[in-house]
């Protein structure tokens, strides 16, 4: 019998709100909060009629009453927080990036084995419905063919052909963008090595993961250009990427310069252009030769972290954890701190 999972979320910013009042349309509550400054954290509680609220954040890890953690601190500080976590048996959904490096998130996966936990990256792309129907549809339409056995839930897609949507065979080339224009400043969290900060782990993490999710394999080759900021920190990026099908993903990412958050997948048939595709739930799918244009949608974009956490949920309640595609993150980590390496770009204090 489905039961009620207790969550608490570690810190109280942006995305900690948008968790909690995500919860709050699931028709749940919050159970606790903890945060540095404790009167952020009672603040926090008053808002959302949060139960608990500690006193010391690290009670969080302890309390026999949480049953999952929301991790929303800065990227360097995830591995001390979802160690801690996972040793005390929590299941931990950890915001991205996910860890600093591949040492650190081989060192995590391998902590929720030992304990028997879930453990996952809260990235948006693993788990808006949009994705899920791009996804189902690339695989089901390479050759034109739908299986018989196409999920129930996706059923409509088999309708697709029947109005004239093309398969779109194999994917061939995917071209992301992703530019912010952040305030110039170094003490800025965005450029700050301390609080590793650079575009590749902020948003190119997101242009890596959609790109990983439309390849057949892993990148194996990966060729990059990176300008730095006075700090140190990569404030854009040029990366190609391809893999052992032959598939290439270009990217071009800046914390410096504005660009739409635009993905284009090119196919043999056609190809898919997704605006806004962290949280995309529209896309639109133009066939090669004729130029015609089909509009996709599916989920809405206000519900991204409600998603996540249901599939965390559903993962936590089954113990199928496909819905997380905790591979394709580690994937997506791999590629990073390859590309950091090869830029020497280490953070304080950073083992890799």
């Amino acid at each position: 019998m489905e039961r009620n999972l207790n969550w608490a979320v570690l810190g109280t910013g942006v995305i900690a709100n948008e968790m909690a009042q995500a919860l709050n349309t699931m028709g749940k509550k919050l159970y606790a909060v903890g945060n540095r400054t404790h009167e952020k954290a009672v603040k926090f509680a008053e808002k959302y009629q949060v139960k608990k609220v500690y006193d010391d954040f690290h009670e969080m890890f302890t309390d026999p009453q949480v049953d999952v953690i929301y991790i929303t601190t800065p990227h360097n500080t995830h591995i001390e927080f979802v160690r801690e976590a996972l040793k005390n048996k929590k299941h931990v959904l950890c915001e991205k990036s996910i860890t600093l490096n591949s040492l650190e998130l081989d060192e995590a996966l391998q902590l929720a084995k030992e304990n028997n936990v879930i453990f996952a990256e809260a990235m948006t792309i693993w788990h808006m419905p949009l994705y899920k129907k791009l996804w189902e549809f690339i695989d089901a339409g390479k050759t034109g063919e739908f299986s018989s056995n196409l999920k129930e839930e996706y059923a409509e897609i088999a309708d697709w052909l029947k109005e004239g949507i093309p398969a779109l065979g194999k994917v061939q080339m995917i071209q992301l963008n992703f530019g912010s224009y952040k305030e110039y400043n170094m003490d800025n969290r965005f450029f700050n090595m301390n609080l590793a900060g650079g575009a590749l782990l902020d948003i190119g993490v997101y242009a890596l993961s959609i790109a990983r999710s439309f390849m057949e394999s892993k990148p194996d080759q990966v060729l990059s250009q990176v300008k730095f900021a006075p700090t140190g920190a990569d404030e854009q990026a040029g990366i190609l990427l391809m893999n052992k099908e032959s598939q290439m993903a270009a990217l071009a990412l800046s914390l410096h310069s504005k660009q739409p958050k635009r993905a284009v997948i090119s196919c043999e048939k056609g190809y898919i252009e997704i605006m806004e595709y962290p949280r995309a739930d529209q896309a639109v799918i133009v066939e090669a030769e004729s130029g015609v244009r089909h509009i996709v949608t599916a989920g809405d974009t206000k519900k991204a972290l409600q998603y996540e956490m249901e599939d965390m949920e559903y993962a936590i309640e089954t113990g199928d954890i496909r819905k997380l595609r905790i591979s394709d993150t580690k994937d997506v980590m791999d590629i990073m701190t390859g590309l950091r390496k090869e830029w020497n770009m280490k953070y304080p204090g950073e083992i890799w």
